[in-house]
């Protein structure tokens, strides 16, 4: 019982951290599930079908408020979802601590790059729809499925930034994008390829998926609540927190 206890609590709090900020939710749930006895590939398995959870309760808020564009959601599931099949289809036979540290420090560099333009993300504005806008953004995006397939943290927060940077958006509405499409559909695609070349812990799956559930409706809402500037701060925190985690291993 204890031991369900504490998985419900971690997936609560790395959940909400994760929903107010746009990614990150790795950071507390992943290491949790190792510490807890799990092998590296049997707790990303887990942690991304858990995940899946995040993406479902903050849908369900940011729906609510009619934050998402259908432009912008095609395009991560068309470009983003190949991308996470592939990086999961070969994780589990790449050794990843190099790719973690070099994942490690760029994550640092997005909430540095983020503190260093105070007006990045506080307006939407309209760039780069165009047709070669959308191309290139869509390669990022791809590049960015893959490391969210195959490595733990902070790929959530990638896309965030790059959402905000390439294509105009505010933090708020970027936020909700990467919640519902990473949150929902590339871990779901995520977690269904590792489930069939791994395996899942199942029994741990219920309290985690209820954690995550909590956690990512209380994040969206508070995100939804608070604005773009706490976001953006809360976001600058996450980003060198997932980080250091990513270094220090």
């Amino acid at each position: 019982m204890l031991e369900y206890i504490l998985l419900f609590v971690v997936a609560l709090v790395a959940n909400a951290f994760s929903a107010f900020a746009g990614g990150g939710a790795g950071l507390l749930q992943l290491p949790a599930l190792i510490f807890l006895g799990l092998p590296f590939s049997v707790a990303l398995a887990t942690h991304k079908l858990a995940s899946v959870a995040l993406g479902i309760g903050a849908s369900a808020r940011h729906f609510r408020e009619r934050n998402l564009d259908w432009q912008f959601a095609l395009l991560m599931l068309l470009a983003g979802v190949p991308g996470v099949v592939l990086g999961a289809g070969v994780i589990l036979s790449v050794p990843d601590r190099w790719a973690e540290l070099a994942l490690g420090l760029l994550t640092m560099g997005l909430g540095v790059y983020s503190w260093a333009s105070p007006g990045l993300g506080q307006v939407d504005t309209r760039t780069h729809r165009d047709r070669a806008g959308w191309v290139i953004g869509g390669s990022v995006l791809f590049g960015i499925g893959i490391l969210n397939g195959s490595l733990t943290s902070g790929t959530g927060l990638f896309v965030t930034l790059w959402l905000v940077r390439w294509f105009g958006l505010d933090y708020k509405r970027a936020v909700a994008h990467t919640l519902v499409m990473v949150g929902l559909f590339w871990n779901s695609s995520g977690a269904l390829t590792l489930g069939l070349l791994g395996s899942i812990k199942w029994d741990w799956v219920p309290v985690l998926l209820l954690g995550s559930l909590l956690g990512g409706y209380l994040g969206a809402h508070y995100s939804i609540i608070k604005g773009n500037r706490a976001i953006k701060r809360v976001f600058e925190i996450v980003t060198v927190l997932v980080g250091l985690k990513l270094i220090i291993g």
